[in-house]
């Protein structure tokens, strides 16, 4: 007879309490069922150099890793395309409603039980509100796809119209699953999460907007909220004394002003390495009936060509050459440095109220993905804005689409408009 033994391994987490701080390290100890082995050697050294570092000092380090990995997802992500881009933006944007939308739930955990629908109902919400933003948006980016598709046409007709009938399916719904003990915990959670789809998934919509600009408008607002962050970050470590503002005791003054320097000299710089590449400034664009592969050249726009800006005589030249471009970026350095911050410190707010020091604790050092992004959905809007105000020309490639879609007695009617006009002005 042939005996198998079977050896179980079990994974245990043991907190380790290293100072009255509460900052607490995680230790993987693994144990057999007939006896107990000692972890690698690289393992207990590592833990051995972390629990023998100051807390401060250990969070430095696993923080700072923990950046250069977030940086390396980033990088490839960019690399990859819009595509990946557009799926990384909308799983970020469910992540952080999930991480929301879970305080809320918290507040009302004893009578979730007896409540039909009680989480499925927020989910949908997030489900039609994404389905009408990007019914919005996609089809002007995909229209060569979807003019060639019966039932992509279809849908793009009546979008407005079937994402009213989801919404109010949804109301329908809500009203009658009310309970008579819990009106007010119902209620509560349907704000809750009508402002979390404020706040989160209209404003990720514009980054997505944004992308489509040219991946620059995309790559070079996030760079600068992160530059700013971790600039803030080892300024204050080395050099900060002053508290700058009581939500956020560990943010000081030094800091703030170091990460502002930097982050104006980081944007000149960026936002010039950016404009030699076609991939970076062109407007990203599906010309053709495959979805997967953009368009990514174009012919430079005045934003993206050098011109030659007169300096006054202290400076001892007369003029220096710049993109546009590089002056555009310092508007923005000044928002990521002046103005976004504030989007963390109402985070901040929004925790003290909750008690609770992150708002998840899926990356190590950092806390959760609104802990990361808190400043970035601010900086996204801000980015829109300013691209509608100030940047964004006219795309003939737009109204092209536009024209496109109309029916032969409009498309007619226009062009006989456009030629009675151009011949107006004598240029035909």
């Amino acid at each position: 007879t042939v005996q198998w033994s079977i050896d179980i391994v079990d994974i245990r987490f043991e907190p380790l309490r290293t100072s009255t701080s509460g900052v607490w390290l995680a230790m993987a100890t693994r144990s057999r069922r007939s006896d107990k082995e000692d972890p690698p050697i690289s393992q207990q050294q590592s833990t051995m150099a972390l629990s023998a570092m100051a807390p401060k000092w250990r969070n430095w380090w696993i923080r700072g890793f923990f950046t250069l990995v977030l940086l390396a997802v980033f990088a490839l992500v960019l690399y990859i395309g819009p595509l990946a881009l557009m799926l990384g933006a909308l799983v970020v944007q469910v992540k952080c409603f999930q991480e929301i939308i879970k305080i809320g739930f918290s507040m009302s955990r004893e009578i979730e039980i007896n409540m039909p629908l009680f989480r499925t109902l927020n989910w949908y919400f997030l489900v039609a509100s994404n389905y009408f933003l990007f019914g919005e948006l996609l089809p002007h980016i995909f229209f060569a796809v979807i003019r060639h598709d019966s039932l992509l046409t279809f849908l793009v007709h009546y979008h407005k119209l079937i994402s009213f009938l989801l919404y109010t399916a949804g109301i329908v719904t809500f009203v009658l699953t009310l309970q008579k003990d819990h009106y007010r915990a119902q209620f509560t959670v349907f704000g809750w999460t009508h402002v979390t789809l404020l706040i989160i998934v209209s404003q990720s919509h514009l980054i997505v907007q944004n992308m489509f600009e040219g991946l620059m408008w995309f790559a070079l607002p996030l760079s600068l909220v992160v530059c700013n962050d971790c600039m803030a970050y080892i300024f204050g470590f080395f050099f900060g004394r002053t508290s700058l503002i009581k939500l956020s005791p560990k943010k000081t003054w030094e800091g703030f002003l170091g990460a502002f320097g930097s982050t104006l000299v980081f944007a000149f710089l960026l936002s010039y390495v950016l404009s030699q590449y076609e991939y970076f400034f062109c407007p990203v664009e599906y010309r053709g009936n495959d979805i997967w592969h953009a368009s990514m050249s174009c012919k430079r726009s005045h934003m993206f060509t050098q011109r030659d800006y007169a300096l006054p005589a202290i400076f001892g030249v007369e003029s220096i050459s710049l993109y546009p471009v590089q002056l555009h970026s310092l508007v923005l350095a000044v928002f990521a440095s002046w103005i976004a911050p504030f989007g963390g410190f109402m985070a901040s707010g929004f925790k003290r109220a909750f008690h609770i020091k992150d708002f998840g604790d899926l990356i190590p050092g950092h806390g959760g993905i609104m802990d990361r992004f808190d400043c970035q959905y601010l900086m996204a809007t801000f980015t829109y804005v300013y691209i509608v105000s100030f940047v964004r020309a006219v795309n003939p490639n737009k109204v092209l689409q536009l024209f496109l879609s109309m029916n032969n007695d409009e498309q007619i009617s226009v062009y006989r408009q456009i030629h009675d006009f151009l011949g107006e002005r004598n240029m035909i």
